[in-house]
C-alpha cells in the first residue's frame, strides 16, 4: 500500500486508517457526523494526496484533451478549471477529472486515485498530437480546506486576495511561506473553500500551519467518511460507484459536460443517447420510511419487481433520513415516482427528488 507524505501525523492525531485506492487513508478522526458537521457550519482539513495529477503540455496539448474529454476545453481560460470526464470507446465512463488551464499549451489535470494508471494509459493511446505528458502523481500533495470558514482561515497564510478566485477558478500563490502552490476554489463537500497542490516536502509544515490558523474558526481535521456524506448530501457523483466504465454521462445526469461542439470519443453513442433518451437514469432518492440504504441494494417497484439499483446510499446527518443515489429504469426515474429500496428483505419506499439533498 502507499502512504501520502502526511500518514506519520494522520497517526499521530490517531485517526482510523484504511486502505483505499492503494493507499493507507484516514478514515475518520474524532468521528463522521462531528466531521461532517464541522465543515457544514465552520471548517475541516483533508489530506487527498491520494488523487493523481498529470501535466499535458505542448502545442497538441488542447487538441489531445479536446479529443479524450467530453466537456469544451476550447471554454477555458488561463486560471480557470472545468470538470470532465474521459469517456471509452464503448460509451462508458473511463474516469471524472478536473482539467485546469495552466498557461496557453499547459493544462494540469486531476484524476481519482484508483484510475491513475488506467487513466494515464487511456490519455497516453491517443497523444497522436504530440503532447508532452509528465505524471506528477508521486511528487504531488493535496489538501482540501473546506466550509464555510476556510476562506477566512486560509487567508491568514496567503497575500493571494482569495475572495476574487471564482468559483472552479485558480492562481498560483504562495501559502504559509510556501511558494508555487496551486489555489483552487474547488472542492468536493459543497460547502465551499479551497484545494491546495504543492510538492509533497511542504505537506506536514502546511498542514501544521493550516491547523493553527484555523483553530479560533473551529478547524478539525477530515477523513474520507466524512468526505462520503458530503459529497453525497449534494448528489455528486462518485467513481466506482455512481459512475464506472459501463455508465455513460448522459445516464449520469452528467449531460452538461458532454459538449457536442467538437469530435470526442464515442459522440456518437451519447449524440444518440440523447436524442433518443435513455433506457435509465441516476437519480437522487429519499426514503420515506426508516431504514439506511446502501451500495448495491436493489431497487424495485410496488410489485416487487427489480427497476435498479443503489450507488451510493447514507443516513444524511444533515436531514437525518436515509438518501442515495441509484439507477433506475424508465419510466420510475421521474422526479416524484414512488420506488423502493431492498433494505435487509424489506421494501422500504421511496420518492425519487432533485439533487442536491442540502
Amino acid at each position: 500500500m502507499k502512504k501520502t507524505a502526511l500518514y506519520d501525523k494522520h497517526a499521530s492525531l490517531g485517526a482510523k486508517i484504511v486502505p483505499f485506492a492503494g493507499f493507507e487513508m484516514p478514515v475518520q478522526y474524532s468521528g463522521v457526523t462531528e466531521e461532517h458537521f464541522a465543515v457544514r457550519e465552520k471548517a475541516g482539513l483533508f489530506d487527498v494526496s491520494h488523487m493523481g495529477q498529470f501535466f499535458i503540455e505542448g502545442p497538441g496539448s488542447k487538441d489531445l484533451l479536446q479529443f479524450v474529454t467530453t466537456n469544451n476545453v476550447d471554454a477555458l481560460e488561463n486560471g480557470k478549471a472545468q470538470y470532465s470526464c474521459l469517456p471509452n470507446e464503448n460509451g462508458g465512463i473511463v474516469d471524472d477529472l478536473i482539467v485546469y488551464k495552466m498557461e496557453d499549451d499547459k493544462y494540469f489535470v486531476v484524476v481519482n486515485a484508483s484510475n491513475i494508471d488506467k487513466d494515464w494509459n487511456h490519455i497516453s493511446k491517443y497523444n497522436t498530437f504530440g503532447a508532452k505528458m509528465t505524471n506528477a502523481s508521486d511528487d504531488m500533495s493535496l489538501l482540501a480546506v473546506q466550509g464555510p470558514k476556510a476562506t477566512e482561515i486560509l487567508q491568514k497564510l496567503t497575500d493571494v486576495n482569495l475572495s476574487e478566485i471564482p468559483y472552479y477558478h485558480f492562481t498560483v500563490g504562495s501559502v504559509a511561506g510556501v511558494n508555487d502552490i496551486i489555489i483552487s476554489n474547488t472542492g468536493y463537500t459543497g460547502s465551499g473553500g479551497f484545494e491546495i497542490y504543492f510538492k509533497n516536502e511542504s505537506a506536514e509544515n502546511l498542514w501544521d500551519e493550516i491547523m493553527k490558523a484555523g483553530e479560533a474558526e473551529g478547524i478539525i481535521p477530515c477523513g474520507l467518511a466524512a468526505r462520503d456524506t458530503l459529497r453525497l448530501e449534494k448528489g455528486f457523483c462518485l467513481y466506482g460507484n455512481d459512475i464506472d466504465d459501463t455508465t455513460s454521462p448522459i445516464e449520469a445526469g452528467l449531460g452538461w459536460i458532454t459538449k457536442f461542439d467538437k469530435d470526442f470519443v464515442s459522440k456518437d453513442v451519447f449524440a444518440k443517447q440523447k436524442e433518443e433518451g435513455v433506457t435509465r437514469k441516476l437519480v437522487a432518492f429519499e426514503l420515506t420510511d426508516k431504514g439506511v440504504p446502501r451500495h448495491d441494494y436493489p431497487v424495485v417497484d410496488a410489485e416487487g419487481n427489480v427497476i435498479g439499483k443503489v450507488t451510493s446510499g447514507t443516513q444524511s446527518p444533515m436531514k437525518k433520513i436515509g438518501l442515495g443515489l441509484a439507477y433506475v429504469d424508465k419510466p420510475h426515474f421521474k422526479l416524484g415516482s414512488e420506488i423502493f429500496i431492498q433494505v435487509r428483505n424489506k421494501n422500504i419506499p421511496a420518492k425519487v427528488v432533485k439533487a442536491p439533498f442540502v
